[in-house]
């Protein structure tokens, strides 16, 4: 599917898409220098220093009275090739994709945190994220992995119980998945280092963010870096 550029990148005034805040003594909010936050009321930015960096900062955001607040934040690891345009990722590149992406459901290995009301799928023996670009079952969740999806072209959940203790889906390459573009990319727990694309916080982190999500408030996560030269592209 070809991308539609909807908004610029995370840090918008560096690329001289959006007029320049007025001189307040103050930067306005992350979200309000974004051309597109989603259209809802809860936004998820997971911002990098540079596309070549495999850390920086995760922050969620509550919009109330036409107000940007931040909600939370905490440090977050990204791919360890660092960072790439989502229209141009390839799958195996171990790049976490830029763009602006929906959420469209939670699960884990642990059994939802309080207050979730994300739908919160539990990971079994049985479940499995389909990678195979040869596959029917192309970058969906499967129960049990269908015969055309190879295991070795693919992730068995429960033996990541630690990154998916608790996870939410992005939506990168998933409503209409393009071959070869990637395939399970998730917002999940730390392993012991950078990710092979996704993007991984701390338990804590992942159990305050399931807990404030409410998806009736459509949240989305917003992919880019603070050097402003990684477009945000939604899918």
């Amino acid at each position: 599917m070809r991308p539609r550029v909807v908004a610029t990148a995370l840090v918008c005034a560096s690329l001289g898409l959006l007029g320049a805040a007025p001189d307040t003594g103050a930067a306005p909010p992350l979200p309000a220098r974004m051309a597109d936050t989603g259209g809802g009321t809860q936004l998820i930015t997971a911002e990098a220093p540079r596309a070549g960096s495999t850390s920086g900062t995760l922050t969620w955001w509550d919009l109330r009275n036409g107000r940007w607040t931040p909600a939370g934040s905490t440090p977050a690891r990204f791919g360890a090739k660092g960072l790439v345009e989502g229209a141009s990722r390839r799958q195996g590149t171990n790049t976490t994709p830029t763009g602006l992406y929906d959420l469209p459901y939670a699960f884990g290995v642990q059994p939802a945190p309080r207050g979730t009301s994300y739908a919160y799928r539990p990971v079994r023996e049985s479940s499995w994220w389909c990678q195979d670009i040869e596959s029917r079952a192309y970058n969906r969740w499967t129960e049990p992995r269908p015969a055309d999806c190879r295991a070795a072209e693919s992730e068995h959940l429960l033996a990541y119980r630690a990154q998916y203790a608790y996870a939410l889906v992005i939506g990168f390459n998933y409503h209409k998945p393009v071959r070869g573009r990637g395939a399970g990319i998730f917002l999940h727990v730390n392993g012991r280092g950078a990710t092979a694309g996704c993007v991984s916080v701390s338990a804590g982190a992942m159990r305050a963010l399931l807990s404030w999500a409410r998806p009736w408030r459509r949240p989305h996560l917003a992919i880019g870096t603070t050097d402003g030269r990684t477009a945000i592209t939604r899918y």
